[in-house]
């Protein structure tokens, strides 16, 4: 099986990015018909500010450059996760836990694709998150979408 475009990106420029002194949040590669988006997100300690997403930029662009893992035109954004955070990872699910998320499955989980409610952690590759006072298991493997309400 063909890995996922993000998942490629994210695998080239993670120790990169990290080794700049920065957190990489997340890479979203969003095809909208012509228009195609590679949204890379960092984070710091100390927060994200413009200099630091050029600097980045500047890092990955290079990186992109010489791998060539898109072979079509598209848009190089570097962006701060910024208060409704995405949520990628299973480690993001366990930092976060006692947040409110909004989570979107690819396939319905219980006859639902959408969930609201506080995160619980991971359990078993599982995303568990309180809905109404019910508890659902999501499979991560299946995630969608996923963000902090902010």
């Amino acid at each position: 099986m063909r890995m996922a475009i993000s998942d490629q990106i994210e695998q080239l420029i993670e120790v990169p990015v990290e080794s700049l002194g920065y957190e990489l949040v997340g890479v979203e590669y969003i095809k909208n018909g012509q228009h195609t988006v590679l949204r890379i997100y960092i984070d710091a300690e100390q927060g994200i500010g413009i200099e630091d997403c050029e600097r980045v930029s500047h890092q990955v662009s290079g990186i992109l450059e010489v791998e060539d893992p898109i072979s079509s035109a598209y848009s190089l954004e570097i962006s701060s996760p910024g208060f409704d955070r995405p949520l990628f990872k299973a480690r993001d699910f366990e930092r976060f836990a006692g947040s409110e998320a909004k989570v979107s499955m690819k396939l319905p989980i219980q006859g639902r694709r959408n969930f609201k409610g506080i995160l619980q952690g991971m359990d078993n590759d599982e995303i568990i998150i309180l809905v109404d006072g019910e508890e659902y298991a999501l499979p991560i493997t299946k995630l969608a979408k996923a963000s902090l309400v902010a």
